[in-house]
């Protein structure tokens, strides 16, 4: 059994190692050690947001982005024992800690929209049995597994260095992995994420999900939107945002 003095060793230390401010080195310990540790700690950790959040590196400077990397490192606890989870944890901060640098309004959503990538392409799914021919009407639709539906309140995909916003504007995308393990993004219309909403949560039809939308929104001409929506279905179909129907 691990000794009571040691493990307060070991907290005191990793509290000096994540916030020296505010926690004194632990006695023993010297100075210029301690220093070292500090600087393995803080890089070890940039080293995961770094390569995930390019842009939102770049469009804060590296003064403000390493001093928003160091109050991350200092203020949020991270529970999680796998490294690539980290910069979920980051988007987590972002957008629901009080941080006391100034930021962009956007910045979180961005940041969210640069993890997305990552979350895709490493979300495990396995072989699901589709018909790409099938029928999307009238047979049960199979979305693709490793998508996400977002909604923004800003255009992430258009902010970088030569635009960034000043207004909000509500933003819908979806991020996929197709066949080839590429992940695509693709701006979508509320009626296409309230679609892949529906398809989500049930086992569904494209002719019962579309009646489900017409009804909400009151349309004035369920049969109009029926014929749009095959047509959508088809071209959801085709980008790999949808597999096809039920095999």
């Amino acid at each position: 059994m691990m000794n009571a003095d040691f493990q307060t060793f070991q907290h005191d230390l990793a509290a000096h190692l994540r916030a020296p401010r505010r926690m004194s080195r632990p006695s023993g310990v010297p100075a210029r050690r301690a220093g070292v540790y500090r600087e393995l700690v803080f890089n070890n950790l940039c080293s995961f947001l770094d390569p995930c959040f390019p842009l939102a590196r770049q469009l804060l400077g590296e003064p403000r982005w390493r001093r928003l990397c160091r109050s991350f490192q200092r203020d949020w606890p991270l529970h999680t024992p796998w490294f690539r989870e980290i910069p979920g944890e980051f988007v987590r901060y972002l957008a629901e800690a009080t941080i006391r640098q100034p930021l962009p309004a956007w910045l979180a959503d961005l940041a969210h929209y640069e993890w997305a990538e990552l979350a895709v392409d490493v979300m495990e799914t396995g072989k699901i049995p589709a018909d790409p021919a099938g029928d999307l009407m009238d047979a049960v639709i199979v979305l693709n597994p490793a998508l996400l539906n977002l909604a923004y309140r800003w255009p992430v995909q258009h902010i970088g260095p030569n635009y960034r916003p000043r207004r909000a504007q509500p933003t819908h995308l979806v991020v996929y992995r197709d066949a080839d393990d590429t992940v695509r993004f693709s701006e979508i219309s509320p009626l296409t994420a309230r679609l892949l909403e529906l398809l989500a949560a049930d086992a569904a039809s494209g002719r019962q999900v579309l009646s489900r939308l017409a009804a909400e929104i009151s349309h004035p001409q369920p049969a109009q939107l029926l014929a749009y929506g095959r047509k959508l279905l088809a071209e959801l179909c085709a980008q790999g945002i949808l597999l096809g129907s039920r095999a």
